[in-house]
C-alpha cells in the first residue's frame, strides 16, 4: 500500500497529463471529461484540445499498434550479459487474472526488470525515461507506449523485478482517475500461475505483461500476432529472438499462427567512412515450416545539416542510416509485399526497392508512413543514395577473392523498377546518378584481377559471340586484348538475359559492328580456331549481316579461307571475293573436295580457289550448312563446282601453254577412271579439250576427227 500512496501523490500533481490520457484512451470520453472538469486543469485541457487530442486520435487509428510499441519498449530495455534478448507473445484461453476475459495475452521479456523510474514513467504521459536519449539508441520518446495497451485490455498487469501491479481503465475509487493509477496485485494471478502457463520446465523471464483481452479485440489481436513480420528483428539492436504461440485447453482450437524468429549477427567494421557492415541471419519457424535468409547490413552516419534540424531531434547531430540487402528470398509471413521503410520497426510503406531503408524517421502518428514534408526526413532521404553507393561498392568490390561469377548477383539490389511511392523517386534517381559515375561494372580481364569501369564506357556482346569466345578460349586462343578495341567488354558472367533490366538501368548498350570487326581480325579468331568454330564465326556474321554488318568494314577484313597454288591456307575479304575475277569455290560433293583442290594447282589460269578441305568437310556436317552456303553464294560470289563444271571452267582458261593442256588431258582421264564424271559429260569435255600437234603446238579448234597417235596410251 505504501507504493500505491506514493504514486497517487505523484499523480495528483499531473492533472493535465491525466486529462490527456483520459481523453485518449477512454471508451466513455464524455463521462471522463465530466469527472476531470472538477480539477483545476480543465481549462488547460480545453485550450490544447484542438492540437493534442486531434494528434492522439490519429495515433490510435492504426489498429493494434500496441504490438509495435511493446516491441519498441523491449528494444529500449536493459539486458543482463550473456543472454539473447527475447520477446515472447503467448495467447491463452486461461483467465488467469479472473477478469472474465475469454483470452489473455502474456508478453515475456528477459530484461533486467522494471526500476522505480520505469514504473513512474508508465504512470505519466509525455514523460518517457527515453526522451532526449535518441543518440543513445533509445526508440521510445512520446511517453505513451504502454498506455496503448488499453486499446485491447481493460486491466493490464505488470510483473517485473518484484513489482506486481495492474492498471484499470475504470476510475480509481480513491481519486476518480483511470488508466495511470497502479494497483498492487495481491493474489490473482500469482507467479506460480504465470509459471504454469509459461512452462514449468523453463525459467520465467524477469518481466511479464499480462493483458486480459477485450472480447471485441480478441480476433484482431490474434490476427495481428499471426502476421508479425520476421524482419522486425533486422533493425532492433538488442532483441534477438521473438516468438508467438498459443496455449489452449483444446489444441485443435488454436487460431494463432505460431512463429519463432531468431537472428544472428556477424560484424565486420569498415573504417574511414563512418560506416560498418555486418550480416544478419534471420530464421523463422512457423507451424513446423522453417525459412532462413541472410541480410547484408550497411550502417553509416551522416552529419545533420542545419537546414534539416527540427525541435524533436535537437540533441541529434548525426543521422544513422542502415540499409538491408537480402541475399535470397526475403522472409515474409503470408504477405505479398514486404515493408521497405523502417523506423526501427516496420512502417506500412512498400517501396518496391530490392533493399530496406532504416533510419530515425519522424513518423505520422499512426506509424504507418514517414512525414515527407519534414525537413528532418528530407535530409535523411537525401543521404540514402550516398549510403547505397558506399554499400554497393563494398558489396561488389570488397571481396578480392570472391569469384567473378558472384559479382552480377549483387546488381539485383539496384532499384531498377520505379518506386510504388512516387515521393521516393528522388531516392531512386539519386542512386542511379551516383552509380553511373562509379567504376563499378565488372569487365572482362585476361588476368585473375577483376577490373571495373563506369557503365558509360562498357558494352555487352551478343550471346552467340560469347559462345564463340568461350570455345576459342578453351581451344587456347589468346584473347588478352578483348577490351582493347575501343570499348570495355562487360563480364561474361554479367552479360546474361537475366540481367537485361539491370543493364538497361545502367544504360549499357551492345558493342558496335566495328568492335566485332576489330576483334575478329585483331584476335586472329578465324586463323587460330578449329574448323567447326570457324564456321560458327561465319554463321554469326551471316545471321547479323542484314541488320548489322552489311555495308560496314566487315566487308574488308580477311574472313574467308582458301587454298593457294602452293597448297597454303590464306584469307580473302568478302569484298575481294565478290569484286575480282578470282573466284572462291566449293566442291559440290564431299568426294570431290580433295580431288579438285589437288588438280587445281595444275591450272593457275583458271583463277579458281577452293576453301580448304577441312573447312569444306566441316561444312558438310554443319547444322546451318544451307544458310551459310546461300550467303556465300550471294555475298561472296562463291561457286559450288562439280568435276564437270570445274572442267568447263578450266578448259576455257587454257591457252598456248602445252603443260596445262597435257595436264587437263590427264585430269579427264583420271576423273573418268574414278567415275567422278559421267560419260556424256566426259565426251563433251573431250570435244572441248585442246590437243598438241606433232610440232608441239596447242590446237584449241579442231574440225577433223581426233585419233590416237602411234604409241599413244590413249588407245
Amino acid at each position: 500500500m505504501k507504493r500505491k500512496q506514493i504514486f497517487l501523490c505523484f499523480l495528483e500533481k499531473n492533472n493535465f497529463q491525466m486529462c490527456v490520457v483520459g481523453l485518449l484512451f477512454s471508451n466513455h470520453i464524455k463521462g471522463m471529461h465530466t469527472n476531470l472538469s472538477k480539477g483545476p486543469s480543465f481549462c488547460m485541457c480545453i485550450a490544447c484540445r484542438t492540437n493534442t487530442i486531434q494528434f492522439y486520435l490519429l495515433y490510435i487509428t492504426f489498429m493494434l499498434i500496441y504490438l509495435f510499441l511493446i516491441n519498441q519498449n523491449a528494444e529500449d530495455n536493459q539486458y543482463p550479459g550473456g543472454v539473447a534478448p527475447s520477446l515472447e507473445f503467448l495467447v491463452t484461453s486461461n483467465d488467469i487474472t479472473g477478469s472474465g476475459a475469454s483470452s489473455t495475452l502474456l508478453i515475456f521479456n528477459n530484461e533486467w526488470g522494471f526500476s522505480p523510474s520505469n514504473i513512474e514513467s508508465i504512470c505519466r504521459v509525455g514523460k518517457s525515461t527515453k526522451k532526449g536519449n535518441r543518440d543513445k539508441g533509445y526508440i521510445g520518446e512520446k511517453g505513451i507506449g504502454f498506455k496503448s495497451v488499453f486499446l485491447i485490455s481493460s486491466q493490464p498487469h505488470i510483473f517485473s523485478n518484484g513489482y506486481q501491479i495492474k492498471f484499470n481503465e475504470k476510475p480509481c475509487a480513491e481519486c476518480n482517475i483511470g488508466y495511470i493509477v497502479p494497483e498492487w496485485v495481491e493474489s490473482r494471478p500469482s507467479l506460480s500461475d504465470i509459471q504454469q502457463i509459461y512452462g514449468c520446465s523453463k525459467n520465467l523471464p524477469a518481466t511479464c505483461i499480462i493483458l486480459p483481452l477485450k472480447d471485441v479485440k480478441v480476433a484482431a489481436v490474434k490476427q495481428q500476432l499471426s502476421s508479425l513480420h520476421p524482419e522486425m528483428l533486422l533493425f532492433l539492436t538488442k532483441i534477438r529472438k521473438l516468438s508467438v504461440r498459443e496455449d489452449n485447453c483444446n489444441p485443435k482450437g488454436s487460431t494463432v499462427s505460431e512463429i519463432s524468429i531468431s537472428s544472428e549477427k556477424n560484424y565486420e567494421v569498415r573504417k574511414n567512412m563512418h560506416a560498418e557492415s555486418y550480416t544478419v541471419h534471420l530464421s523463422a519457424q512457423e507451424n513446423g515450416n522453417g525459412e532462413e535468409c541472410g541480410y547484408y547490413m550497411w550502417r553509416q552516419k551522416f552529419p545533420v545539416k542545419p537546414e534539416n534540424r527540427v525541435d524533436k531531434r535537437t540533441e541529434i547531430d548525426e543521422w544513422v542510416i542502415t540499409l538491408a540487402f537480402p541475399h535470397g528470398e526475403r522472409l515474409s509471413r503470408g504477405k505479398e509485399l514486404s515493408p521497405g521503410v523502417y523506423a526501427f520497426l516496420p512502417t506500412e510503406m512498400v517501396t518496391n526497392f530490392p533493399f530496406i531503408i532504416q533510419a530515425d524517421f519522424l513518423l505520422a502518428s499512426s506509424r504507418e508512413a514517414i512525414l515527407f514534408d519534414s525537413p528532418w526526413n528530407k535530409g535523411i532521404l537525401e543521404c540514402v543514395p550516398s549510403a547505397f553507393l558506399n554499400a554497393f561498392v563494398a558489396l561488389v568490390k570488397s571481396r578480392a577473392d570472391a569469384p567473378a561469377m558472384l559479382l552480377p548477383s549483387m546488381f539485383r539490389f539496384l532499384p531498377v523498377n520505379p518506386s510504388l511511392i512516387p515521393l521516393l523517386e528522388p531516392v531512386r534517381s539519386g542512386i542511379k546518378d551516383k552509380v553511373l559515375l562509379e567504376n563499378i561494372v565488372p569487365c572482362e580481364s585476361h588476368t585473375s584481377q577483376k577490373i571495373f569501369y563506369k557503365p558509360g564506357t562498357v558494352a555487352r556482346l551478343k550471346p552467340t559471340f560469347w559462345d564463340i569466345l568461350g570455345k576459342a578460349r578453351e581451344s587456347g586462343v589468346d584473347l588478352k586484348n578483348l577490351s582493347t578495341h575501343g570499348t570495355y567488354i562487360l563480364s561474361s558472367h554479367f552479360d546474361k538475359s537475366t540481367y537485361d533490366n539491370v543493364l538497361a538501368f545502367l544504360g549499357i548498350k551492345t558493342v558496335s559492328s566495328e568492335w566485332y570487326e576489330k576483334c575478329i581480325e585483331g584476335s586472329n579468331l578465324v586463323k587460330e580456331v578449329h574448323e567447326q568454330l570457324y564456321l560458327e564465326i561465319i554463321s554469326f556474321v551471316v545471321d547479323n549481316w542484314q541488320n548489322f554488318f552489311s555495308g560496314t568494314n566487315m566487308l574488308s577484313i580477311p574472313l574467308l579461307k582458301y587454298v593457294d597454288r602452293n597448297n597454303v591456307v590464306c584469307f580473302w575479304s568478302i569484298s575481294r571475293a565478290s569484286q575480282f575475277s578470282d573466284r572462291l569455290c566449293l566442291a559440290s560433293e564431299k568426294k570431290y573436295i580433295s580431288w579438285l583442290i589437288s588438280w587445281n594447282q595444275e591450272f593457275p589460269l583458271s583463277r579458281l580457289f577452293f576453301l580448304p578441305p577441312g573447312t569444306q568437310t566441316a561444312l558438310e556436317d554443319f547444322p546451318r550448312k544451307t544458310t551459310v552456303i546461300q550467303w556465300l553464294h550471294s555475298h561472296a560470289k562463291v561457286e559450288s563446282l562439280s568435276v564437270y563444271s570445274y572442267g568447263l571452267t578450266v578448259v576455257s582458261s587454257l591457252n598456248s601453254d602445252s603443260r596445262p593442256v597435257i595436264g587437263f588431258a590427264h585430269f579427264l582421264y583420271h576423273s573418268s577412271q574414278k567415275s567422278h564424271v559421267e560419260s556424256y559429260y566426259l565426251a563433251e569435255l573431250c570435244r572441248a579439250m585442246p590437243v598438241i600437234d606433232s610440232y608441239g603446238n596447242v590446237v584449241k579448234t579442231r574440225s577433223s576427227i581426233l585419233v590416237p597417235a602411234k604409241g599413244s596410251k590413249w588407245i
